[in-house]
């Protein structure tokens, strides 16, 4: 490459891609560049310390790993509740050290539509106007990831404004600490009376006649199995503890009377479904609305909002919120023709237990991660049971085992000895082949075939492709065909001598080494789905060890092997004698990777082994066989 071709390579890539040159003058093996590349690149793109953050301008969600933090630790204030037309509104942000920040102004009742109004800046250093949609300055972020207590700005209202506004807030305070649509205040044009927050976008009128009770004490989980179902997560929790969700159904004559609890500050939910997918069913909320627990019925369309009743079919309405614990019971009869879309409770269902988010106004959000749900079909008034339920689907689960052994163990020792022990084990055969041609073949095959069976159960469970899974399912499917691609074109390997062996190797040792970088990249991105349950940031820990366990051993080797051939003495006329003289330095470093090689099957086995029980955590422990009345 020219200097000046080189040159403009740079500018347009940056210093991340060029510096692959100076990795290969260092002989590194090519996996370790690969690796260096890909965390490199996706250093440079994860995040956004800049600001420039339009890609959230509708969800106000950051585009960072994990889920967002429940309680807001940052304020909203404003200089004034009334606006007109024209009028500048101060909005101040403040609260503990924070290194981003995202400010919008909604629509006080439509808080899901684009944002309103535009802001004028106080403070250019360390904030930034962004346009989201088509109107120009109608955000506010952060300039850089520099700890900032506070950011004032001024809103501009609009000739069109909306009758009330409400100032909503996302604040970063590390990658993975973060608040998504704090709420603040609610300013309105003057004689305009309050709004009235809807519990929820799509809501119908909710009745709010409904007699309510406060519970003094904890649920228990005495009679769970004996005299009432019980479904609890993980198993056998205690319901007053800060981590056990619990679902409570008991009969009593013709009603059943149901306690909810969990450690939720928005909203708990459960519903009763024909199926294991949302959509048909009959949901319950409790909803914390300005720490009042509202208690309501629903109909779940799809994947979309709950549609809220207009009638409410429930009595006998309590609540409880204190220790980080949101707790509700009501009692509901087990047969209700009256009620459009409430099921029967003496027939057999799967039930779906989710937690979430709510605004202060009682405006719920969709739930983070993948609801509870039983792993077969409970019928609530059949014979009392206490069992548990997974947040994984045991499809999903398996697809994500296989994987693991596939491109954890199989695929990564297979490449150490295809590598590094031709010379160790050139004269040991096994079936008339050499020994670590065939443990090669061997490990390679199992990988295409588990990879193969893994690919196919998210299609199986799906049933189709997965419109909620972003990138993660494109990757899988260029991994998979360069697992099947990898065994087809070793098939035309050309002799050891042929001219076009050279072509071979290369074609050979690039695509398996896209395939394992395509493969930890896709592994990263599955690791943060919902429907795996892994958790989090252990998972993301976890693989980046692994990575760096391989990238680590394959280095060792590669330098034992540079350092082996440096002991030969070169004769550049006797090549017989250069090949004596590689043999015996080989043979010394026999010992060396023998036991390198066992440490680093140990290693994998043990990351593996961690991977398989974070996997297996989430599946119920006790199962039983549902019994009818």
């Amino acid at each position: 490459m020219s200097v000046s071709a080189r040159s403009g390579y740079c500018k347009l890539f940056g210093k991340c891609v060029c510096s692959i040159e100076h990795l290969q003058q260092m002989e590194l093996p090519g996996f370790a560049v690969a690796v260096w590349m890909f965390g490199c690149l996706y250093a440079s793109v994860v995040g956004y310390p800049n600001g420039k953050v339009r890609e959230a301008c509708s969800s106000m969600v950051p585009c960072h790993s994990g889920s967002p933090q429940l309680s807001p630790e940052h304020t909203i204030t404003v200089n004034g509740t009334e606006f007109k037309p024209g009028d500048n509104i101060e909005v101040h942000l403040s609260g503990p050290d924070f290194e981003g920040f995202f400010i919008q102004a909604r629509d006080a009742e439509h808080l899901d539509r684009p944002a309103v109004g535009s802001f004028v800046l106080a403070d250019r250093r360390r904030s930034q106007l962004l346009t989201c949609g088509r109107t120009k300055n109608s955000a506010v972020s952060h300039t850089s990831k520099a700890k900032k207590k506070d950011i004032k700005v001024y809103w501009i209202a609009p000739e069109a404004a909306p009758k009330h506004i409400q100032f909503l807030a996302t604040v970063v305070k590390k990658y993975r600490i973060f608040w998504v649509k704090i709420p603040g205040p609610v300013v309105s044009q003057p004689d305009v009376l309050s709004p009235t927050p809807p519990l929820h976008a799509t809501s119908e009128a909710v009745s709010t006649s409904q007699p309510v009770s406060y519970i003094s004490k904890p649920f228990s989980a005495s009679g769970c199995g004996i005299t009432k179902f019980c479904i609890r997560n993980p198993t056998n929790c205690d319901p007053g503890s800060a981590s056990c969700f619990f679902l409570s159904f008991q009969q009593e004559g013709s009603s059943v009377f149901i306690e909810m609890s969990g450690p939720s500050e928005g909203y708990l939910a459960f519903a009763l479904s024909q199926d294991q997918w949302m959509g048909g069913d009959d949901a319950y909320l409790c909803v914390n609305v300005d720490h009042h627990v509202h208690v309501s019925t629903a109909h779940l369309k799809e994947r979309s909002h709950p549609l809220l009743d207009s009638e409410n079919a429930l009595e006998d309405v309590s609540w409880r919120l204190a220790d980080g614990l949101l707790q509700c019971s009501f009692r509901r009869g087990i047969r209700l023709p009256a009620y459009k879309g409430r099921f029967n409770l003496d027939t057999s269902y799967y039930i779906f237990l989710a937690d979430g988010e709510a605004s202060e106004g009682g405006l719920i959000y969709k739930h983070r991660r993948q609801p509870l749900v039983t792993n077969g079909l409970c019928n609530v008034t059949g014979l009392p049971q206490d069992i548990g339920g997974s947040r994984a689907p045991r499809l999903i689960k398996a697809h994500g085992a296989l994987m693991f052994v596939a491109w954890i163990t199989t695929v990564s020792i297979g490449v150490i000895v295809a590598r590094f022990f031709k010379p160790v084990w050139s004269h040991s055969f096994l079936f008339g082949k050499e020994l670590w041609f065939q443990v090669h073949r061997m490990l390679m095959l199992t990988t295409v075939m588990l990879t193969s069976i893994s690919f196919v159960l998210p299609f199986v469970y799906r049933g189709g492709w997965s419109q909620q899974a972003g990138f993660h399912p494109y990757l899988g499917c260029a991994v998979m065909a360069l697992s099947i691609f990898q065994p087809l074109m070793a098939g035309f390997r050309p002799s050891r001598h042929a001219p076009r062996r050279q072509l071979f190797n290369w074609f050979h040792w690039s695509t398996g080494t896209t395939a394992r970088i395509l493969a930890v990249v896709t592994m990263f991105l599955g690791m943060d789905l919902p429907a795996l349950d892994l958790p989090d940031p252990w998972d993301t820990y976890a693989m980046i060890g692994f990575v760096a366990w391989h990238v680590g051993t394959d280095v060792l080797l590669e330098i034992h092997s540079y350092c082996l051939v440096r002991k030969v003495e070169v004769i550049e006329d006797d090549r017989v004698q250069i090949l004596q003289s590689l043999t015996s330095a080989e043979a010394e470093g026999r010992l060396f990777k023998q036991i390198v090689l066992t440490i680093y099957v140990c290693g994998n086995l043990v990351f593996l082994v961690a991977f398989l029980i974070a996997i297996n955590q989430g599946v119920c422990v006790k199962e039983e066989t549902v019994a009818h009345t």
